[in-house]
């Protein structure tokens, strides 16, 4: 009669755990508890915030501004000089009559380059100015696959946290389980402490990944250029995107890269600007010109009575390159040498793209394979198993010890299941930046 008793309080503790098995790991589990005044940050606001306050953004536009004010400057002419004297004046009477050389001069020079030379520099500051946009263009990117990242990390840490909360509240149950068969006479006393040891360690995991969250949102928050604590929620589960759709094969890839990755295309201007360049320094051993006019008026008069007449002065000078050898030829060999940097850095930072595309398109699949298997074969098992082994052990068909083993190896896939949502949606996010573009889903 008393094991008939102590069997009935056994399932009296045991039932309403069973039941609560396939809620506890239901996709649509409820998130752990946060603060009701948190503000609810959705992937695309943290995107657009980003986009309109990142000061590391706003620089760079700033820069590229600046920049495509250049071309102008560089294509416009030296300013013309104009200048005012006294001309021959005696210096032993300082009269301004007495001798006829004497005159008050008005004069304008302007220096004028040889033909060409400034369409090159202009044409040269623009390419500059065009690679300083695509590089504003490449740290926006930079920066949207740097909020994607950390947001699909945070999401992570929350669902993470939420699986753990689902496993503190079976593992509370296991050890009134246990207890209950112990004060009954049907357990041991070590599975009492096994399993205050396994809920012990989710307690620590638990504080852990907090303090990993709180370090997110202050990252996310320096990003968004807000207050570091600022309170971050993410939306309902129901309403955030975790599909992982199919993707392009690697060489349509590749080719968007090449013609959308704003890093190439700045690495296509500078080495187009450094063209300019050479073609500019090649030009250079050819002379420059200044051309100037001066008019003079002079006082007094001639030895008839006459007034004197005033003065007209025209000048044409000519830049010699007597040392071309040493200073403009050498010129050339620098630029020709900065061209072939250019290019070579363009080689290297191509075969870098590729390389990327290919890392990231591999973490892709994976996660993505990882995903479904999880989803759609090892977790319902996973989960059918632990409900099978709670109603064995009731009768003392399943060790304690192996039973907490499956619920901890439960706890591990229902982490690794959100790994690999964020692992996924991460290599996508990385995958979009190298290529320029999100146009590569089927």
């Amino acid at each position: 009669m008393n094991r008939w008793n102590s069997s009935i309080t056994v399932w009296l503790v045991l039932l309403p755990l069973i039941s609560l098995i396939p809620a506890a790991y239901s996709d649509e589990d409820t998130p752990y508890s946060i603060e009701q005044t948190q503000a609810v940050l959705p992937l695309d606001i943290a995107i657009t915030l980003a986009e309109q306050s990142n000061p590391g953004l706003a620089q760079r536009q700033a820069q590229a501004e600046a920049m495509s004010a250049l071309p102008s400057q560089l294509g416009s002419l030296p300013d013309p000089m104009i200048s005012m004297g006294l001309v021959n004046l005696p210096t032993d009477s300082l009269n301004t009559s007495q001798e006829a050389m004497t005159q008050w001069q008005l004069g304008i020079s302007q220096e004028i380059p040889f033909p060409g030379k400034l369409a090159l520099k202009q044409q040269a500051a623009t390419e500059r100015a065009s690679a300083s946009a695509f590089m504003t263009t490449e740290y926006k990117q930079q920066l949207i696959k740097s909020i994607t990242s950390y947001w699909w990390q945070l999401f992570y840490l929350e669902k993470t946290l939420s699986v753990i909360s689902s496993n503190k509240t079976l593992l509370k149950q296991f050890i009134d389980i246990a207890e209950t068969k112990y004060r009954v006479g049907h357990g041991l006393q070590q599975d009492v402490l096994l399993s205050q040891l396994e809920l012990s360690k989710l307690l620590n995991r638990e504080i852990e990944l907090n303090s990993q969250r709180e370090q997110l949102v202050i990252t996310l928050n320096t990003l968004l250029s807000r207050p570091t604590h600022t309170p971050i929620q993410l939306p309902a589960f129901q309403n955030i995107d975790t599909t992982l759709p199919d993707i392009k094969p690697i060489a349509d890839i590749l080719h968007l890269a090449k013609q959308n990755r704003p890093f190439l295309q700045q690495q296509k201007h500078l080495i187009a600007a450094a063209a300019e360049d050479k073609a500019l320094a090649e030009k250079n051993v050819l002379p420059d010109f200044k051309v100037s006019a001066a008019y003079g008026h002079r006082q007094g008069n001639n030895l008839d009575g006459s007034d004197r007449s005033d003065m007209l002065s025209l000048q044409v000078g000519i830049s010699v390159p007597l040392f071309a050898d040493r200073k403009q030829k050498m010129a050339i060999s620098q630029k020709n040498s900065e061209l072939k940097q250019q290019q070579f850095a363009y080689q290297d930072s191509w075969n870098q793209v590729q390389a990327e595309i290919a890392n990231y398109m591999t973490q892709y699949e994976q996660a993505r394979q990882q995903y479904s298997l999880l989803n759609t074969g090892i977790l319902p098992q996973a989960r059918q198993t632990i409900a099978s082994m709670l109603s064995g052990y009731q009768v003392n068909k399943v060790d304690f010890l192996n039973l907490v083993r499956a619920q901890i190896t439960l706890y591990d896939y229902e982490t690794q299941l959100w790994l690999s949502v964020k692992t996924a949606k991460t290599a996508l996010a990385n995958l979009e930046a190298s290529v320029g573009k999100d146009t590569f889903y089927e």
